[in-house]
C-alpha cells in the first residue's frame, strides 16, 4: 500500500526527480523511476500524455502536499523501410519431369563430344550384330507391324504406354493378346470394359493404372484425332500416362519425325557409365532419363537419334545389365570408365557361397 502524502517524505533539491501536484494523486499507484525529462506539465495534458512534466524548481514546490515522481519520456520510433529482395535466379539439378511439364534443366549450346565416343559406339555395334537381345524382335516399335498405317500408329501408342516398369516380353505378350481379340484400335478399347482390358494384359506393371488409361487415351483419338494419334509432341504430353520417352519414340516410330532421343532406363544408365552425360558444369551424373536425354543431344549426331534406342537397350539386355555388368565379354574395358567398378568381388561371391552351403541340411 502506498503511504498518505502526508507521511512521503519529500527529495527536494535532488535533479532526478520532478513534481506533482496532489490533484494527481488519483493516477499514481506507485512510484516509477525514470530520467528527467524537459516538457511540461500542461504541454503533455493538452496532448493526452501525463509521461513528461516540467523540472519544477524546489523554491516554486511548497507544502507538503507534493511528491517526487519521475517519469520517462518516449522517444519517437523512427520508420522502418521496407526492403525488397530481388528474385535471383537458380539453377534446378534435379527436377521431377512431370508428364507434360516443362523443365528448367538446361545445358550449355555447345558441348564438347566425350573423348572416343566413335569408337565406343562402333564397338557395341560390334556386340550388337548378332541382334539376339529382346527388344529387336519384341521391342515397342515392333508392335502392328503388320497393321495398317493408321492402326499400327495407335499399336504403337499403346505399347508404348504399357512398356514403362515392364520387360519387353510381358509387354509383346499383352500386345498380341489385344491383337488376337481384336482390341488394338481406338474404337474397340472405347467399347470394352476396363476389366477385360486388364484380363488382356496382365501381368503387365500397374495394369490396373494402365488399362484405366488405355480407356482415356482411345476417347481422346475418337474424340479429337478420328481414331487416330496425336501427330506433336506437345500433344502427346497430354495424352494420360504418356511421359517424354514414350511421346519421343511414338514420335519416331509412328510419324517417322524425329525431335529428340527416346531415353529410357538402359540408355539412361549405360550413358552415365560411359561418362557420355553429365549436369551442366560438374561432372556428377545426371539424375533422370529426361536430364540424359537433354545432355546427349547436345552433342550427338541427329542421324544417331533413332538408332541409339534399340542400340543401347539391347547392349543393357545383354551386356551392360543394371546388377553385375558383364564385363569379362565386353570389349570396350579400355574405353569404359566404369569398367569393372560394379562387377561383384571374387571375396564377396565366396562369402555368400559360404552362407548358402551353411544353411543347406
Amino acid at each position: 500500500m502506498m503511504p498518505p502524502l502526508s507521511q512521503v517524505q519529500l527529495l527536494r533539491n535532488t535533479p532526478q526527480f520532478v513534481y506533482i501536484t496532489s490533484t494527481h494523486n488519483a493516477f499514481l499507484s506507485r512510484l516509477v523511476r525514470m530520467p528527467i525529462t524537459r516538457l511540461s506539465v500542461s504541454a503533455a495534458s493538452s496532448k493526452g500524455e501525463t509521461t513528461a512534466v516540467r523540472i519544477t524548481p524546489d523554491s516554486e514546490v511548497g507544502g507538503e502536499n507534493y511528491f517526487p515522481v519521475d517519469v520517462r519520456r518516449k522517444r519517437p520510433r523512427k520508420p522502418v523501410e521496407a526492403v525488397v529482395l530481388k528474385e535471383q535466379s537458380c539453377t534446378v539439378e534435379i527436377e521431377d519431369f512431370a508428364f507434360g511439364t516443362d523443365t528448367t534443366f538446361s545445358v550449355p549450346s555447345t558441348v564438347q563430344p566425350p573423348a572416343n565416343w566413335e569408337k565406343v559406339l562402333q564397338g557395341i555395334r560390334k556386340m550388337r550384330s548378332s541382334e539376339d537381345a529382346p527388344v529387336d524382335s519384341m521391342g515397342c516399335e515392333k508392335a502392328g507391324s503388320t497393321l495398317p498405317p493408321k492402326e499400327r500408329r495407335f499399336a504403337v501408342l499403346i505399347s508404348s504406354l504399357m512398356s514403362s516398369q515392364t520387360k519387353d516380353h510381358v509387354n509383346h505378350g499383352a500386345i498380341q493378346r489385344l491383337l488376337q481379340n481384336d482390341l488394338l484400335t481406338a474404337e474397340a478399347i472405347d467399347k470394352a470394359t476396363e476389366a477385360t482390358i486388364k484380363d488382356l494384359i496382365y501381368p503387365v506393371g500397374f495394369y490396373t493404372r494402365k488399362a484405366s488409361h488405355m480407356k482415356k487415351v482411345a476417347r481422346i483419338c475418337l474424340e479429337k484425332y478420328g481414331g487416330d494419334i496425336p501427330s506433336t509432341l506437345e500433344e502427346l504430353l497430354q495424352l494420360p500416362g504418356i511421359g517424354p520417352k514414350m511421346a519421343h519414340l511414338v514420335m519416331n516410330v509412328a510419324w517417322e519425325n524425329v525431335q529428340g532421343i527416346c531415353v529410357d532406363t538402359h540408355v539412361h544408365r549405360i550413358c552415365n557409365r560411359l561418362g557420355w552425360v553429365s549436369r551442366p558444369g560438374t561432372n556428377k551424373r545426371t539424375s533422370t532419363p529426361e536430364q540424359t536425354r537433354v545432355s546427349l543431344q547436345q552433342w550427338l549426331p541427329k542421324e544417331e537419334w533413332v538408332a541409339i534406342n534399340p542400340l543401347l537397350v539391347g547392349f543393357g539386355q545383354t551386356i551392360c545389365t543394371p546388377l553385375r555388368p558383364r564385363c569379362s565379354m565386353c570389349v570396350l574395358t579400355d574405353l569404359c570408365p566404369s569398367a569393372f567398378k560394379e562387377t561383384p568381388s571374387t571375396s564377396s561371391n565366396t562369402k555368400k557361397l559360404r552362407v548358402t552351403k551353411s544353411k543347406s541340411p
